[in-house]
């Protein structure tokens, strides 16, 4: 008869069960700690307010000395001892230590309901609880049964069709989970399965549906502080539920708004109603994460942290060359904030004038100065009372103000200049820059108490050149987009152009990206835009191209040149010939051909 030990080591697939059964696998790391020379009353608050069951004890040096558990702290309750310092009460009790390497075969056969985990100096590193030993082992045997009985239905997986998919079995135990949503959740694959559906992603219902039975299309779903549609369908087979899909259809409900949008258009065109400055503001603060483009792991990896943040109140600071989106995010997280219901303020830091940057973003009172406003006038922070204050271009601003805003930040009220009373403020604060705040601080050009005031959540958006991938994908988005705009037929680029556009540096990222497609939609005559279209409509433009992407693509033009005849390869010599100013090695290197196979075309064409 086989005991334990014996099956557990059984596996068809080669899993490394001494890697999978460690404890480290399976504990809670850095639990909920206290120092011994608290007291009994102090050590049951705590447990009480984290709701754990047990309490390690450990010394100033960090080392483990013991537990407490609220059945122990409810004893010297009960013999009015709560006063007692813990310490003294743990010294002597027998405890369970082991190791982060042990395995929990040996670890469960051990008469204690909690074990604390340390390393070799007797550091405390985690917890683990009988409940977490038979989690491990519950499963690592559902790994067997999936892999000897799993229903047929749960290995179809529309990776293709759908952003996400789950698939869970009779009990909610996650058996597949793609790329797409590892991605968005951050969670991995081989970390989400088989475990249960509820503990990998936020307010399922995908558990539900396993029991009911009951089909549910395009039902909106909140996952890290985002609306998504989802599908969630049971799986059937011999007329029995076997487990249940789930379909992330939109990466947001971004597209149902602008359908409903759009429907409303009739009802207010004619009707200009003037509306008050901080409800235009918070209209036009209307952005998700779903309407910024991309698909790199760099970009996905900050929307996720975006998301994340957005659900606090911190202060955050978002960096990022120009025009790579940093107010996009901005008003993005504010969208997904506490204080989505309020204004959105935007501030240019580096665009106040110094003698107005005190009235501008905390007003003035009537007849604070010269030409002041009868009634006074609010300042941006009390505009974007109950919402979100951006400061863009943050590393602009002058010494003597950063000291005013730190001020302000750190008291969370301001004085209109003139008055007498101070406004509390309730407001969500972003800052943004293009430059490096840190060796600003160094070279004493910024102040270091206000770059640690705002750098509490730190967020980065990555170049347009180090998310190559991204760029085919606005570039089809926004063609579209400048398209509709200007109410012309879609054009569409080649694939050398395409090329070319990946090979470019796109120093004034998203922004210059956008603009240069602008040009060349407006500009190109025809429905295709070519690669000779970005050399010559765009002044400069083949000089910043990389050499080797010019040298290469000018070879493909040159070959379709000749399908089309020697006309045609004359007419582009010529061109380039002009563009090179006359300069026939210059022209060469344009077309992509040696110098002296130049100097043969130019006798054989007369020119």
């Amino acid at each position: 008869m086989m005991d334990v030990h014996d099956f557990i080591h059984i596996s068809e697939d080669g899993i490394n069960i001494e890697s999978l059964l460690q404890v480290k696998n399976w504990m809670t790391p850095n639990p909920f700690c206290m120092n011994g020379n608290k007291t009994i009353k102090e050590a049951a608050e705590v447990m009480i307010e984290h709701r754990i069951d047990g309490l390690p004890i450990v010394n100033d040096d960090s080392q483990l000395m013991g537990i407490i558990t609220l059945r122990q702290a409810l004893s010297y309750f009960l013999n009015g001892h709560q006063g007692q310092l813990v310490e003294s009460t743990i010294l002597d009790r027998h405890f369970a230590k082991i190791q982060q390497f042990d395995s929990l075969l040996d670890v469960f056969s051990l008469p204690f309901d909690q074990f604390l985990v340390v390393d070799s100096t007797s550091k405390l590193l985690g917890i683990l609880t009988k409940r977490d030993v038979l989690d491990g082992f519950s499963k690592y045997i559902h790994k067997l049964k999936q892999r000897q009985n799993s229903a047929e239905a749960l290995n179809i997986i529309l990776e293709s069709a759908y952003e996400g998919i789950a698939v869970v079995d009779e009990n909610g135990i996650l058996q597949e989970f793609n790329h797409a949503y590892s991605r968005f959740t951050g969670i991995k694959r081989v970390d989400a399965i088989g475990r249960h559906v509820s503990e990998v992603i936020e307010n399922t219902n995908l558990h539900i549906t396993v029991k009911t039975a009951i089909p549910e299309r395009g039902v909106i779903q909140n996952i890290q502080g985002q609306d998504m549609v989802v599908h969630r369908i049971p799986i059937l087979k011999e007329e029995k539920v076997v487990g249940a899909i789930g379909m992330l259809i939109f990466e947001g409900v971004t597209d149902i708004y602008k359908i409903y949008e759009k429907l409303q258009v009739s009802h207010v065109e004619g009707q200009m109603v003037e509306r008050p400055f901080t409800l235009n503001k918070e209209k036009d603060s209307r952005m998700t994460l779903a309407q910024i483009i991309g698909v790199s792991d760099s970009l996905t990896m900050i929307k996720r942290l975006a998301r994340k943040a957005a659900r606090t109140s911190a202060t955050i600071l978002i960096t990022g060359e120009s025009g790579t989106g940093k107010e996009m995010f901005a008003k993005s997280i504010h969208h997904l904030s506490p204080f989505a219901t309020g204004p959105f303020i935007s501030v240019n830091c580096g665009a106040i004038p110094e003698h107005l940057f005190e009235s501008e973003l905390f007003g003035y009172e009537e007849g604070a100065f010269s030409g002041a406003k009868k009634g006074g006038k609010p300042g941006k922070f009390e505009l974007a009372d109950k919402g979100t204050i951006f400061l863009d271009e943050i590393g602009e601003l002058p010494l003597m103000l950063q000291t005013k805003l730190l001020r302000v930040l750190q008291e969370k009220e301001a004085e209109r200049v003139g008055g007498i009373k101070k406004y509390q403020m309730n407001v969500r604060v972003i800052a943004a820059t293009n430059r490096d705040l840190k060796e600003m601080v160094e070279k004493g050009e910024f102040r270091e108490d206000l770059f640690y005031r705002l750098n509490i959540i730190h967020l980065h958006i990555p170049p347009l050149r180090e998310r190559r991938q991204d760029i085919p994908i606005l570039l089809s988005y926004y063609v579209k987009e400048i398209c509709d705009k200007y109410q012309m037929q879609t054009k569409s680029f080649t694939r050398e152009a395409i090329s070319a556009f990946m090979d470019y540096e796109w120093r004034g990222n998203i922004r210059e990206m956008v603009n240069t497609i602008e040009r060349l939609v407006t500009l190109v005559d025809g429905p295709i835009i070519e690669l000779k279209d970005l050399l010559h409509s765009l002044t400069g433009f083949e000089k910043r191209i990389s050499k080797e992407a010019t040298a290469l693509n000018m070879k493909g033009v040159l070959e379709e040149a000749k399908l089309v005849g020697h006309e045609r390869e004359k007419e582009l010599i010529i061109k380039m010939l002009k563009n090179a100013g006359g300069n026939k090695s210059k022209a060469a290197e344009l077309l992509g051909i040696h110098r002296t196979t130049l100097y043969q075309k130019l006798k054989k064409y007369g020119l």
